[in-house]
């Protein structure tokens, strides 16, 4: 799937906290993970998610990835940078995510946890470390300080998450978006580092790809339109990666479905009339209908709230589930 998502012009993520790392063959476990109702798939994912990670699994699995020509994209909690990082290195990774709910350069670790030193750990790693995820200012500028190569930017609006509910943090995204570009631009004009902002969470269709890059965000990460691909090892569910914790679990397991290939998805051409495939050829679209000849005129175009944007004129859509109102 990395491999895959390499040769389409994306980047595949690999979580090394994930099913992946913590057995041989991940296959007859996503089987029990897609199995089980509602009411018992909480307990199956912490029972499955207490298997150890193995760090031999790490290295084979960096290496499959670069093997069939992917960009080899992986992430870790703090935490699991801490105790992982140095084999991540050892293993040739390309690039380095190190993601949580919040990461900041002020967060409060347990006692029993020695915190992550963000700017000592990206002096250290020989890849580009990006860190995530944030929704202000602040933070984001105090990331690109510590030496981020790009910045997550979302609390809560993805498809499987919880964060908002359990927690009750959380900013819309336009807002967080615009925020981080602002400490972006002001970041670069002081140093002139540029340091790309990555708009996570809450992507369904190409058109809310077109709306993150026009309030400020460089690139997306994307989960439930990747997740209905064929390709995808999740058949057809999507679960966050807070979703297993064995204390607090953050996340559910969504059914998104299987609606067509990768390839569909990302590049078109389209079989459906939602806005779920061709995402790109979406972007490229809306950018030569608004005017923008590149990501940085993108960023520039006007943006109104405007919540009947998606049903105004749709009465016929909606009644007939077709097209927007499904």
């Amino acid at each position: 799937m990395a491999g895959l998502l390499s040769e389409l012009g994306a980047i595949g993520v690999l979580n090394l906290e994930g099913i992946q790392t913590r057995y041989d063959d991940p296959n007859p476990i996503l089987d029990r993970i897609t199995s089980v109702g509602k009411s018992e798939f909480v307990g199956l994912m912490q029972e499955l998610y207490a298997e150890p990670i193995k760090p031999e699994l790490i290295k084979r699995r960096i290496i499959d990835i670069k093997s069939h020509g992917g960009i080899a994209a992986v992430s870790l909690t703090p935490a699991g940078a801490s105790q992982y990082g140095k084999i991540v290195a050892e293993a040739g990774a390309d690039l380095l995510f190190v993601q949580a709910t919040v990461v900041s350069t002020a967060h409060l670790s347990p006692e029993s946890i020695i915190p992550l030193d963000l700017g000592k750990f990206c002096q250290e790693m020989p890849m580009p470390v990006i860190f995530g995820n944030c929704v202000t200012y602040e933070v984001a500028l105090n990331l690109m300080k510590a030496g981020a190569a790009a910045v997550l930017v979302g609390i809560g609006p993805g498809a499987a998450c919880t964060s908002r509910g359990v927690l009750g943090v959380g900013v819309p995204q336009p807002t967080a978006i615009a925020d981080c570009a602002a400490a972006r631009d002001d970041y670069q004009q002081e140093t002139g580092r540029y340091v790309p902002v990555v708009a996570d969470g809450g992507i369904v269709t190409g058109g809310d790809i077109c709306k993150c890059i026009a309030c400020g965000a460089d690139a997306v990460m994307i989960g439930s339109p990747i997740a209905r691909a064929a390709e995808a090892p999740g058949r057809g569910y999507h679960w966050g990666m807070a979703t297993p914790s064995p204390v607090l679990p953050r996340g559910t397991r969504i059914n998104v479905g299987t609606t067509g290939t990768i390839q569909e998805i990302l590049t078109g051409p389209a079989k459906l009339d939602d806005g779920t495939h061709n995402l790109l050829g979406a972007l490229k679209t809306s950018m030569g209908t608004l005017g923008a000849k590149n990501m940085k005129e993108m960023q520039q175009v006007e943006v109104v709230i405007a919540p009947s944007l998606l049903t105004e004129g749709k009465v016929y859509q909606k009644a007939q589930q077709l097209g927007m109102g499904k």
